[in-house]
């Protein structure tokens, strides 16, 4: 895999010449590739699989390639290698034999970002969603920012464009340390909690990491941080200590600067020093509702009239795999989120717990990564005993080998008298049985469970009386 080093200055996107993309297909990849095109640098890109969104670049102007091969380099002078691309990738190994630039994906965008008003999201959850909010609220609002989501967003029909402003609007990610090659001028931090150990190795690493997130702003630059979330406080108060600079605070909690008052869909207000707004907000849960407020700030900061920003939010639908919902049979709603640490896991069952009212909510769920797993086992079982019932599939392993004694098995043996472990063969079957009419069923993990979803609600669909 590619190793992100934070930048010690960033590169003009002019000085990249014609860059090639290894695994162009993937999301945060797509993104960047797809910003460039738009800004007319020759890009050309290659990835394993025939993926939909490659068309969409071959159609903007890009050269795409199914399948890695060293010729596809062709002319690059620059290269940007995705995450997961293995150090004996044959497009990678020509490019260092042909000494040319290998970037993180992190580091290209920072490219792109150059010259703009860069606004990032970063935290340990909630960063797609509350960058697509901060976008669409920003388009709502009149104006027209770049933005790059990793996450496809139905509200803006694609994850990432080139506006015709100077924000630039961007997720920033945590997880290996790339967040740190970005210069925001205004940082977003909606959480802090140790996860992604595998790279930080503790709890202690990942709390300085975000220190040096904020140290990047500028003395004119603002933290927007969640004064309902402790990790998230302790770093806004830090930042306050330094003094260089600005911190706002939003949240439920008493001292937040910008006070949300949240009594769910319909019943959302942010109070400000300049009055009271209703937000209009459709997708359900706390988390969102904060989410919201997060954006509500960054549009007030950018300028943006608080009147019109507070109803921009109204046709928000969320993120793709954040509460998406996936279909209904049989009176059974379906819905898959991407959870996948604890926190996560908790708030979406408490926004699939506020859907359900009366009825009862079902969650099959998969544990992502073995290092996760036996770092959080007793907190997913503590946050998956908050359904009626809990299914747990074995650990999808994304880039990680097998950790003796690490199984699903460790959250198994946790879960009360509704849940337990389940096969993948079993587990739509499993699912079906336990519904009733009026209960939602969640499928929840960054693994490939988001495949069940439309499974269950076939099924659910078969068994309805009038199919």
């Amino acid at each position: 895999m590619t190793t992100p080093t934070a930048a010690t200055g960033t590169q003009s996107l002019e000085s990249l010449g014609r860059v090639h993309f290894i695994g162009v297909g993937g999301v945060g990849m797509s993104a960047v590739a797809r910003i460039m095109v738009a800004r007319g640098v020759p890009v050309t890109g290659s990835d394993a699989k025939d993926l939909p969104v490659m068309a969409d670049l071959a159609a903007a102007g890009a050269g795409i390639h199914v399948g890695y091969a060293a010729g596809n380099l062709g002319a690059a002078q620059s290269v940007v290698a995705g995450s997961a691309i293995r150090a004996d990738n044959p497009e990678l190994l020509a490019a260092r034999d042909a000494g040319l630039p290998v970037l993180h994906r992190s580091e290209a965008l920072a490219a792109t970002m150059a010259g703009d008003r860069v606004v990032t999201v970063a935290g340990t959850h909630g960063k797609s969603t509350t960058t697509s909010m901060i976008t669409v609220l920003l388009q709502g609002a009149g104006l027209d920012p770049t933005f790059a989501i990793g996450a496809n967003v139905p509200a803006l029909g694609v994850n990432a464009a080139s506006g015709t402003s100077d924000i630039f609007v961007a997720e920033a990610d945590e997880s290996d340390g790339s967040f740190l090659n970005y210069r925001p001028h205004i940082a977003v931090v909606t959480n802090v909690e140790p996860d992604h150990l595998d790279y930080y190795g503790t709890a202690e690493a990942v709390y300085e990491s975000f220190d040096r997130f904020t140290e990047l702003l500028p003395p004119d630059g603002v933290l927007v941080a969640c004064a309902d979330d402790p990790g998230a406080r302790a770093l806004a108060e830090r930042t306050t200590e330094r003094g260089n600079t600005r911190v706002v605070t939003y949240g439920t909690a008493e001292d937040s600067q910008l006070r949300l008052h949240d009594g769910g869909p319909g019943d959302v207000w942010v109070s400000t020093p300049a009055g009271k707004f209703a937000l209009e907000l459709q997708v359900p849960g706390r988390h969102n509702a904060l989410n919201a407020a997060a954006a509500f700030a960054v549009a007030l900061e950018l300028g943006v009239d608080p009147g019109p920003a507070s109803g921009a939010l109204a046709h928000f639908s969320g993120a793709s795999r954040r509460f998406e919902f996936k279909g209904e049979g049989r009176g059974v709603r379906v819905y898959d989120d991407y959870a996948h640490h604890p926190t996560e896991v908790r708030a979406a069952l408490a926004a699939a717990r506020s859907v359900a009212g009366n009825h009862k909510v079902h969650v099959l769920f998969q544990p992502h990564l073995f290092s996760r797993t036996r770092e959080f086992a007793a907190e997913f079982a503590e946050a998956l005993n908050a359904a009626d019932t809990a299914l747990v599939l074995d650990i999808y392993p994304a880039r990680e080998d097998p950790i003796p004694g690490v199984s699903s098995q460790l959250i198994g043996d946790r879960l009360s008298g509704g849940g337990r472990l389940v096969a993948a063969d079993e587990a739509v079957r499993a699912v079906v049985a336990n519904a009733a009419p009026g209960d939602i069923v969640l499928t929840a993990g960054a693994g490939d469970v988001t495949a069940y979803g439309p499974l269950i609600v076939a099924a659910l669909a078969a068994e309805a009386p009038d199919a």
